[in-house]
Formats: structure tokens, C-alpha cells, sequence
């Protein structure tokens, strides 16, 4: 008992954490109406401010004061340039562009942390006291009850503000009617402004005072989000005393745990402790909350919404492929082996990224699970190969079959929600899938991966390590390559016919107004479904292809952060458009974009981090200036000229000859 009262207050630390960003997540939905998939990231930039002021790392150190004062500065100083760059441009858009703008504001901050301090986890100064206090006998460090009692006195205020001042009731006059918030002659620019202050105020605080009691790690601190949405779900986002205690009790839950995993009883892989069991909690919490909440989620009344990217017809698709499969078909030969390796890697990652263009483009479901399901069908084509000796074709079909039925299990979360919640649930998710099924060395690959045999048919190796090597005569041989031509070709021209289709039209019907086309007569929850199917048989795709393509598979290879980096990097680009899906793909981690920039521009072994600022800054720059797309706006340029050309030929008398003229 003793053991179970230690660990359950020991939670009470990294409960306030979570509950410091569950409450930036109310605030930040109530101030401007959109989910802050950032908000974990300002723990860590208010944690790595306040590390370096006291520490000297800038030429100077301060005392804790000083350095707690100067820190919260910052952090009011960030809010406003996220408020600026990320927010009020994107005030009339879609919820959906207003999503992924807070995930571009993840992978700019991530990105530039890890450039400036390091990717090594870093102790931060200690602000509480070190002192320790007995409960029950139990001796308990006195600051995880300072911190979980600032955290509740702070939720307990910010609960009385937003309850008696005259700012609360502005603010929820603006949640329920934007345009009446204006008529009173209230600015929703500045209630918005606001919040987003008090938000990263209040998230960096409580980020300075955990910050010697969690550590300082740029890549897991951002991942705090996942249990902080769930507690903010189950606030409806709206109540700080709600998502507070949730918050307190899923820190004391994953902390009992963690205790129970030492224990005789607890489930054991290979004589150690069954990984990612806390993951799979947050999940199932998720999808509890989702199924509760789901239909009760709040909706604001913005002033002007618009509406989600155009999708642009699909039409000249021999045009269009037929030159760029021939240009990548003499590339697998004549370039030398590391491009020739980029060029298949980016095959891949592009059957990946039509996933994200079948869910997000045409459907209007934001999720970021795809990564995950292929890292399912590839360690499932391994341990069908080892445990069961079903090799090519059979392997990859069943291993195919079994990751999409996961995905449309995952996806049946969006039928009682609407909009873009569905990426609560999918990023739980794949950090559960990345730590429960991955790190298992049963299920996954563990530490050191799982292997998988080259593809064989009829005696004929079509492998990377066919006997054909190229123009070079090295490895990895171009066979494999041009059978993934072959298939990202033909998954290709399915995705662009799937738009001009019923099914297509179906889609794009539900992801524009679900209402709307329930009343037209279109089953909503199945146009759902076979979407979700869909996107994780071209994923499950994809890691098949992934497998064969390195021989191997590894948890490293499917985390969760390279997952955000492509969804961000399909959008900049245009997700509801084919072709930004195969520039996205080619610009993919290991693809032939990358390699250039490693070759040529960037440091080695700093590569991936400019990717990831690149994409981030880039997405925040196509949102404000091209919201469709980069290649969508092109695309619906090239149709308006032709409609009008076409228009204007219609509209010529017979045989008239073109005047000269303007």
C-alpha cells in the first residue's frame, strides 16, 4: 500500500504538466476555436528559455527570478508572433487549415530547438524546493504537491476570470457568435490575442516549474499533447476545473502503471515489462472521451468561414505520368546507387502520401495514423515470413489486408464526430501503435528491427538485391525500383480516377458539408469508412513496399514527428491534388530531395532537422499567401483559362476569323 500511495503521488508532477497544457488547449479553442497542436511545445520552449538564462548558455546567467520573469516575457513576446503569423491570418478559414497551421507552429518550434540546443535531453535547474514531506509513512518530494496545488489554483482562476470579468464574458460572447461579439462592438482579434497570451503564459509557467522534474527533451515534451487533449476532451474544451482534474488523475494513472509494470503479474515480453501500455491508455481514453463528448463537441459561430481546399479535376493523366515514369525508369538505371536509392524511397513515400490525399483531400479527415499502418503491414510481412514461411505474393497481401483493417477499426472513431477532432484519435493512435506494437520484439522489431526476404516470383529475384545492379554495377539493384514504379503508377491513376468517380463525388460531398449530403441522400457513415479503407490499403501499401525496399524494418522508421512532417509537407503542396502527393513523397525523409540538400547544401547529420523547418516554415508561409495549395492554385488557374477558352470558342460565330486587338 505504502508503494501504491508513493507512486500515485509521485503522478502528481507530470499530472500538473499535463494539466498546464490541457488548460493552454481550452484557452487556445476558446480565443480563436482551434485545436493547439503546439501547445506541448510551449512547455518546451518556455523550459529550454528558462534552462539557458540560468545556466549562462546565451553569456549570462540569472538567479531563478529574474530568469522566471524574463522567461514568461518571451513567452508572452512568442504568443504574439504565433497569434500574428499562425492565427489571425487564418481567422476566416477552414477548421481544418486552422489544425494544420498549429501543426506547422509544432514543427517550426521543434525544429529550431533542436537546432539551437541540441537533440540531447538537457537538466534543467531546480525552481521548488527539494525538500521531502511523509504521507502515510511515505516520504514524497514537497514539490509535486507545490506544483499539482499551483496548477488547480491556477485552473480555479482562470475559471473565476473567464467566469466574472468582463474579458471571460467577452470571450464567450465571441465563442458563440462572432458577428454579434462585433455588432457589441468587441474585437475578436484581440480576445483572441488574449487568450493566446494567457495561454502560453500560463502553459510556459507551469513549463518552468516542471521543468527539473520531467527534463528537457525536444522530442518528448511536444508528445505531451496526447494526454492533454484527452483531458481537454473531456472538458468539452471549455472547462478548466474539468480538464484540470483529469489531467491529475491521468498523471497519477500512468505513474500507477508504471509501478504495476515491476510487478510479478504485470503481462512480460522476453522477461521484460509489456512496452507502451500507458500509450495504449491514452488511447482507449481518447476513444472513450470521442464517444462520449463526440456528439457534444462545441462549435464556435465564426464571422466568415471558408471553405476547405478546392480539388481540382484530374484530367490528361497519360500526359502527366507517362513523362515523369519514364524520366524515374531511366534514372533507376543510369544514376548511381545512393540516387537510385533516393529515387525508390521517394516511389514509396509517394503511395504514402496518396494516403493523405484520399483522407484529407477528398475526405476532410485529418489523420496522421497512415505512417503507422505502414509500419504495421511492413513488421507483419516480416513475422509472416519468419514465424509462418508465407512469402511473396501471399505475405504482402494478408500483411496488406491486416493493417487496413486496423486502419478502418481506428477510423470508425470519426462516424460520431464531425470536422477535425479525428486527429486526437489518430495521433494517440500511432504513438500507441509506435510504442506497443513496434518496441515489442514479439510484435514489432524491438530494438534492433525485424528483417524481411527479398520478393521472389517464379525463381525471379525482384528484389534490391536482384543480379541487374545498374549502369554502376552496385547495390541496390534497379529491379525493385521499376516494380515500384510499376505500382505507385497504377495507385497513382486509381487516386486521380477515384476524384472523377461517384464514389469521389460521394466524398467530396461529405467532406464540404456532412448535413448536407445526409439530406442528399448519401450515406455519410460509409463514404467515411470506405475513405478510411482506402487511405490505409495505399499506407499498408506503401510499408510493404518499404520493407522490401531495406530489407528490414524498425520502430525508428515510423515515428510519429516524420508522420506530421509529411502530412505538413502534402499540404503545402496541395492535398486535395494527386501530384502534390508525389512532390511531397520525393521530398520524403531518404528520397532524392533530401539527398541533394545532404549532398550538396546541408550538414550531413542535420539534414532531417532543416526538412523539418523548411516544411514547417513553409506550411505557415502556403497557408497565409496560398491556402489551396501550391499546386492546387496552379491547377485551378490552368482550368479557369481553359473553361474560359472554351467559353469564349462556343461563344464565336462559325467561321469567323480572331480580330487583332486587346
Amino acid at each position: 500500500m505504502q508503494t501504491l500511495v508513493l507512486f500515485a503521488l509521485l503522478g502528481l508532477g507530470s499530472g500538473a504538466v499535463i494539466a498546464g497544457i490541457s488548460l493552454g488547449v481550452v484557452l487556445g479553442w476558446r480565443g480563436s476555436g482551434s485545436i493547439n497542436l503546439a501547445a506541448g511545445a510551449t512547455v518546451m520552449v518556455a523550459g529550454y528559455v528558462f534552462w539557458a538564462l540560468r545556466t549562462g548558455f546565451f553569456g549570462f546567467a540569472l538567479q531563478t527570478i529574474p530568469a522566471i520573469v524574463l522567461t514568461l516575457l518571451f513567452m508572452a513576446l512568442y504568443a504574439v508572433v504565433v497569434e500574428l503569423v499562425a492565427v489571425r491570418p487564418l481567422r476566416t478559414a477552414s477548421p481544418l487549415a486552422k489544425l494544420v497551421s498549429s501543426l506547422g507552429v509544432l514543427l517550426l518550434t521543434q525544429a529550431l530547438v533542436l537546432l539551437i540546443f541540441g537533440t540531447a535531453p538537457l537538466n534543467s535547474p531546480a525552481v521548488l524546493t527539494g525538500d521531502v514531506v511523509s504521507v502515510f509513512g511515505v516520504a514524497v518530494p514537497a514539490a509535486q504537491f507545490i506544483l499539482a496545488g499551483i496548477v488547480v489554483v491556477l485552473a480555479a482562476g482562470l475559471a473565476a476570470v473567464y467566469r466574472f470579468t468582463r474579458f471571460g464574458l467577452a470571450t464567450r460572447a465571441a465563442s458563440e457568435s462572432e458577428s454579434s461579439a462585433a455588432l457589441a462592438g468587441l474585437s475578436p482579434n484581440v480576445i483572441s490575442l488574449g487568450n493566446s497570451v494567457l495561454a502560453h503564459v500560463a502553459t510556459g509557467f507551469v513549463g518552468v516549474l516542471a521543468a527539473s522534474i520531467v527534463g528537457l527533451s525536444a522530442t518528448t515534451l511536444p508528445l505531451l499533447i496526447i494526454p492533454a487533449l484527452a483531458a481537454a476532451l473531456f472538458a468539452r474544451f471549455t472547462s478548466f476545473g474539468i480538464a484540470c482534474a483529469v489531467s491529475l488523475l491521468i498523471g497519477i494513472s500512468e505513474s500507477l502503471l508504471y509501478q504495476a509494470s515491476n510487478e510479478s503479474w504485470f503481462p512480460t515480453q522476453n522477461g521484460s515489462a509489456l512496452p507502451g501500455v500507458q500509450q495504449v491508455a491514452e488511447f482507449l481514453l481518447i476513444v472513450i472521451a470521442l464517444w462520449w463528448r463526440g456528439s457534444s463537441l462545441p462549435l464556435r459561430g465564426d464571422l466568415v468561414e471558408r471553405s476547405l481546399p478546392m480539388v481540382p479535376e484530374q484530367g490528361r493523366l497519360v500526359a502527366r505520368v507517362a513523362p515523369v515514369a519514364i524520366v524515374c525508369a531511366v534514372a533507376l538505371v543510369v544514376l548511381p546507387s545512393g540516387f537510385r536509392q533516393a529515387v525508390t524511397t521517394g516511389l514509396v513515400a509517394t503511395v504514402l502520401c496518396l494516403s493523405f490525399v484520399v483522407i484529407m483531400g477528398y475526405v476532410g479527415q485529418l489523420s496522421v495514423v497512415q505512417l503507422a499502418l505502414a509500419g504495421v503491414a511492413g513488421f507483419a510481412l516480416s513475422h509472416l515470413e519468419t514465424a509462418y514461411g508465407i512469402g511473396f505474393p501471399l505475405g504482402p497481401i494478408l500483411a496488406i489486408a491486416a493493417a487496413t483493417v486496423l486502419g478502418v477499426l481506428i477510423g470508425a472513431s470519426a462516424l460520431r464526430v464531425r470536422g477535425v477532432t479525428l486527429v486526437v484519435v489518430t495521433l494517440a493512435a500511432a504513438i500507441a501503435i509506435e510504442q506497443f506494437v513496434f518496441a515489442n520484439p514479439d510484435w514489432g522489431g524491438g530494438q534492433t528491427g525485424a528483417s524481411v526476404e527479398s520478393p521472389t516470383l517464379f525463381g525471379f529475384n525482384l528484389g534490391t538485391d536482384a543480379s541487374f545492379r545498374g549502369l554502376d554495377g552496385t547495390l541496390p539493384s534497379p529491379v525493385f525500383g521499376l516494380l515500384a514504379l510499376v505500382m505507385t503508377v497504377l495507385l497513382y491513376t486509381f487516386v486521380a480516377n477515384l476524384r472523377r468517380g461517384d464514389l469521389g463525388r460521394r466524398m467530396l460531398a461529405v467532406r464540404s458539408n456532412e448535413r448536407a449530403a445526409a439530406a442528399a441522400g448519401v450515406n455519410v457513415r460509409a463514404v467515411k469508412i470506405q475513405g478510411f479503407a482506402i487511405a490505409s490499403f495505399l499506407a499498408s501499401v506503401a510499408g510493404v513496399m518499404y520493407a522490401y525496399d531495406f530489407r528490414t524494418v524498425s520502430a525508428s522508421s515510423y515515428d510519429t514527428m516524420s508522420a506530421l512532417s509529411l502530412v505538413a509537407s502534402v499540404y503545402v503542396l496541395g492535398v486535395t491534388l494527386v501530384q502534390g502527393g508525389v512532390l511531397a513523397g520525393f521530398g520524403a525523409a531518404g528520397a532524392v530531395i533530401p539527398l541533394i540538400l545532404q549532398t550538396w547544401v546541408l550538414p550531413e547529420n542535420r539534414v532531417s532537422i532543416y526538412m523539418q523547418l523548411i516544411i514547417g516554415a513553409g506550411l505557415l508561409i502556403q497557408l497565409r499567401f496560398c491556402p489551396d495549395g501550391l499546386l492546387v492554385a496552379s491547377a485551378l488557374k490552368r482550368e479557369r483559362h481553359g473553361r474560359a477558352a472554351r467559353a469564349g470558342k462556343a461563344l464565336s460565330p462559325v467561321g469567323a476569323k480572331p480580330q487583332g486587338g486587346v
